[in-house]
């Protein structure tokens, strides 16, 4: 009995390849996005997006090239992905925090 994914690969090959066309395009806005800005939040939502279609690419590889380790593959990169966008915003949390503080007693210092 076929698989689902095995049976669209069969028929319409020509899917996949439109769909990874189309993630690798829209990737490169994403990291465009990431590197232009305007503001931390563009980035941080930028970098969640293009680790998310990576791991579609990585998911569309799979069940095209009949990989069972790309799927193995994709799990450990959805965790380091996960990680790395929690560890961006701590990190943009704290600057955005001690620069808040800084201003805060900038102010306190020219009222006296």
């Amino acid at each position: 009995m076929e698989y689902m994914g095995q049976a669209l690969v069969m028929e319409y090959p020509w899917v996949l390849n439109a769909a990874l066309v189309i993630l690798a395009v829209m990737a490169v806005l994403c990291l465009l996005r990431a590197v232009i800005g305007p503001t931390i939040a563009d980035r941080l939502v930028a970098v969640n997006m293009l680790g998310t279609m990576v791991m579609v690419m990585i998911s569309i590889l799979a069940v095209k090239m009949q990989e069972g380790y790309l799927v193995d593959i994709c799990l450990i990169y959805a965790m380091i992905s996960f990680l790395a966008v929690v560890v961006l915003t701590k990190v943009y949390t704290g600057v955005y925090l001690e620069s808040k503080d800084k201003k805060k007693g900038e102010e306190e210092d020219a009222d006296h």
